[in-house]
């Protein structure tokens, strides 16, 4: 019989064991292109009802200051807002956190220890998924916004597990394109919401031809608003990585008890966290 929430616990899905809760809105595409990927995930693993699908809860923090202005003391400081959200997930029962903003990462270990719930780590995620599956690349792109650069996100986890990452100058011609392609107010991604411009994507793709005169192995899409343009693009020179395909992954994996949460306390930190095998059905796209 089915109970208020207020008085019970939230009632998940079938064979569910833990409940995801997503911070998306960072920007406006991101938890909507994340959700998709959750739902192959569920497809791929049988679901063929809706309720076969997990039980989610998502904010759209729309509200929270734009990450890389507020890394570059542009914009205030966006952690009270990702701190606020994240406990919010908290107190309605989300089980772990899953932040679809690359960017937001840098507040990291700023939220973390406030929450008894690990914070799941796209960047840690990701090197791991390059190191089990591609065990003979060394010299990845990272394609990211100044802030995610700025903060060594992908630098410093890809480095823990010996590879190369290929960056372009901060305030360089590349990385201009890149926060072009993102920014833009008439023509980048985020500005045009549901669709890639054409001018997007003929920006993306000289990017990625600078990351291959480079000798990049591959790519990682780290922004959301990159993941939807390279997908726009056929031909690229090199095979490149959606962190939200891989977060996806994890996350359903969670939810449905193929991996056992750890014990979490306050402090926990993001090394901590025991990431699940990857789907073998999450590939590089080329």
């Amino acid at each position: 019989m089915f109970q208020p929430f207020y008085q019970s616990s939230i009632p998940l899905s079938a064979g569910q064991r833990a409940l995801p809760g997503i911070i998306g809105g960072l920007g406006p595409l991101a938890h909507i292109e994340f959700e998709k990927r959750l739902l192959e995930q569920s497809l791929k693993r049988g679901a063929s009802h809706d309720q076969d699908h997990p039980v989610w809860l998502l904010i759209n923090a729309a509200s929270t200051p734009d990450r890389t202005k507020s890394l570059q003391g542009l914009v205030d400081d966006a952690t009270p807002w990702l701190l606020g959200y994240s406990q919010l997930l908290e107190k309605m029962g989300a089980d772990f956190l899953i932040v679809t903003c690359n960017t937001a990462h840098a507040f990291h270990e700023r939220v973390q220890p406030t929450l008894t719930i690990p914070w799941i780590n796209m960047m840690r995620a990701v090197s791991r998924f390059i190191v089990d599956r591609y065990p003979y690349t060394h010299k990845i792109g990272v394609i990211a916004t100044t802030g995610t650069l700025q903060a060594h996100l992908y630098q410093a986890s890809l480095r823990r597990v010996a590879l190369e990452p290929v960056v372009p100058t901060v305030g360089g011609n590349v990385q201009s394109q890149v926060m072009e392609s993102i920014y833009a107010p008439t023509w980048g991604i985020k500005a045009s919401g549901a669709s890639v411009s054409s001018t997007a994507i003929e920006t993306l793709s000289n990017v990625v031809d600078w990351f291959a005169k480079q000798g990049a192995d591959m790519v990682i899409a780290g922004c959301t608003e990159i993941s939807v343009g390279l997908a726009c693009i056929e031909d690229l020179p090199l095979p490149w990585i959606d962190p939200l395909d891989i977060v996806a992954d994890i996350t359903v994996a969670i939810a449905s008890g193929e991996v056992v949460l750890p014990a979490t306390h306050s402090q926990t930190q993001s090394e901590r966290i025991v990431f699940p095998p990857i789907s073998s059905d999450i590939k590089s796209k080329v």
